[in-house]
């Protein structure tokens, strides 16, 4: 199986590719996300360390169950041969309404086959009000007209 678009990566190739992960993030589907990255592949979270598909995926069970009406942006920030380094930003609110943004950098590393066989994010988080909110999409895949991060000033 292989993931288009492959390393080496193009300027255009990688924001393709960036364009893709914030799709399938925003799915909320840990099963079809899970698909994206290899067997083996070895994470960075805050203070998790997922190794393989079925930990990427139980992983991303329980953030999604935690992390109510998630949506999230991601934008290039480098490239270089198979290395993808991003921003990010995602919107959440708990199960007691409180909103919260998260920020982060990730640093992917993928095989040649376009499974990304490494992902070391930072992530810092702040609550914000409901008024302070900026995705606003309907949840799924971020419309194509809509702001990305240096639009909205993030």
């Amino acid at each position: 199986m292989t993931r288009p678009p492959l390393p080496p990566f193009t300027e255009d190739s990688a924001r393709e590719k960036i364009r893709l992960a914030e799709d399938g993030w925003n799915s909320r589907d840990p099963a079809r996300v899970a698909l994206a990255y290899t067997q083996g592949s070895r994470w960075r979270n805050r203070v998790e360390f997922p190794v393989g598909r079925a930990e990427i995926e139980d992983f991303l069970t329980r953030k999604w169950a935690r992390e109510l009406e998630y949506r999230l942006i991601k934008e290039l920030w480098a490239f270089a041969g198979n290395r993808i380094a991003v921003r990010y930003a995602y919107e959440y609110r708990d199960d007691s309404g409180q909103w919260f943004r998260a920020y982060g950098n990730e640093n992917w590393a993928f095989a040649a086959d376009g499974l990304m066989a490494q992902r070391h994010a930072s992530i810092n988080e702040q609550p914000i009000r409901e008024d302070e909110r900026k995705f606003h999409w309907p949840l799924g895949r971020r419309p194509d007209d809509h702001p990305g991060l240096s639009d909205l000033g993030l």
